[in-house]
């Protein structure tokens, strides 16, 4: 009797070939992940290219860099600069507010520099009866009723950043970069916080009423590209714009504790961490020795202003600047107001390895976590306790590409 064999496979060679399928599936995903993350992180890049050239665009246009802390419209009765406010942006405003209509963002800088009137829907409808509920450039900037400080704006959001929605408004993960020190960092130049009052009526054209020590403080400590409340100009950067960073990467918060993202707030203050910026990390305790990259429960977090990119529009310190002090993703680090109060804001991504900075002149180059940073213990300049003024940068090359007229060498990097 003879017997046909049967077409088709055995189950052990079925087997064999769907390992293989397996492991070549296995070896292919990490490639592709990795493929995406690099279009990302190009993405990133591009958006920083954009607001660069949006920053020369602006000084092109009005020769100046634009303010971090621009006025917007100011209330109608004198009133302490970080107070929330319907009737003006009070000083808050930050740099990218200026640059929105050179980063292809008219129609969003059309909303803002015009008054605005919403019903409960979010519809504008100014009456002739009732004044807008909002003059321009709007209120504060941690209004959520008003409908453009809430709007996320892609140019101004990394792809690889999954934040989004509250406790933020639009999210930013592009920040001006304010220097190599923190001291008097949340006031800048223009504010005298020691003696404004309601009562105190402000001088003509400033937000301040007369010179106190906390501008004086600032003028010596703030030696980056932007000086809040202060209107720069390239020529101000006597460093070179090659060698100077003028904005820097952040990751905005994700309610996760990340301590890149998240103040410390410890019983920190200001004393504590301009002496010693890695005051957090080995004094307070705060980070949890089991997951490095996290808070203890002991960091207390006590809202919205203490956690970081939350509001783009918004010109804090935890919000919208960096610093050069502490390494790239290092700690956040500050007093107990991370939105007013002053605190280290080391720039930080969701990129492996390291942060996109945005040099003076335009240029976008990635910076390693493990850039030379000089020594992260080392106090600051400030007034009373700290190094001089024009002091060399303690924090190696990383603080020296921070500060914009502080004579130092710059090599590659």
């Amino acid at each position: 009797m003879v017997f046909k064999r049967r077409k088709g496979f055995t189950l052990v060679e079925l087997l064999v070939v769907i390992a293989i399928i397996g492991v070549m599936v296995g070896l292919l995903l990490p490639a592709v992940q990795a493929a995406r993350e690099a279009a990302r992180r190009m993405s990133c890049g591009n958006n920083f290219k954009q607001i660069g050239l949006g920053i020369h665009n602006y000084h092109a246009a009005f020769n100046a860099i634009p303010v971090q802390g621009a006025s917007g419209g100011e209330p109608a009765a004198p009133i302490w600069w970080f107070a929330a406010r319907t009737d003006g942006a009070n000083w808050r405003l930050s740099y990218l507010v200026g640059i929105l209509p050179f980063v292809e963002q008219q129609a969003m800088w059309e909303q803002i520099a015009n008054p605005m009137d919403t019903d409960r829907n979010g519809i504008i409808q100014i009456t002739a009866t009732a004044g807008p509920d909002y003059p321009a450039f709007g209120p504060t900037p941690q209004r959520i009723q008003y409908a453009p400080w809430a709007t996320d704006i892609p140019t101004f959001r990394c792809p690889s950043d999954p934040g989004i929605g509250l406790p933020g408004l639009g999210r930013t993960n592009y920040a001006a970069c304010i220097g190599d020190s923190s001291h008097r960092g949340f006031s800048g130049v223009g504010v005298a916080v020691d003696i404004q009052s309601a009562t105190t009526p402000r001088k003509p054209g400033s937000i301040y009423a007369v010179e106190s020590s906390y501008t004086r403080d600032a003028q010596v400590c703030m030696r980056g590209m932007f000086v809040k409340h202060k209107i720069g100009n390239f020529r101000d950067v006597l460093d070179g714009l090659t060698n100077t960073i003028m904005c820097g990467e952040i990751a905005t918060d994700l309610g996760d504790r990340d301590i890149r993202t998240t103040v410390m707030t410890g019983g920190a203050n200001e004393n504590n961490y301009t002496l010693n910026p890695s005051y957090c990390r080995e004094v307070a305790n705060l980070i949890d020795p089991l997951r490095p990259m996290f808070l203890t429960a002991a960091a207390a977090v006590t809202g919205v202003t203490d956690r970081r990119g939350l509001r783009w529009a918004d010109m804090s310190s935890t919000q919208s600047c960096m610093h050069t002090i502490l390494p790239p993703n290092s700690e956040h680090c500050g007093d107990t107001n991370g939105g007013i109060g002053s605190v280290i804001s080391p720039p930080s991504s969701r990129h492996q390895g390291g942060v996109h900075v945005l040099m003076g002149d335009g240029a976008v180059k990635f910076v390693t976590d493990s850039i030379e940073a000089g020594n992260r213990r080392s106090r600051m300049v400030r007034t009373g306790g700290g190094l001089p003024a024009g002091a060399p940068s303690p924090y190696g090359l990383w603080g020296a590409l921070g500060t914009r007229g502080n004579r130092e060498v710059i090599t590659d990097f």
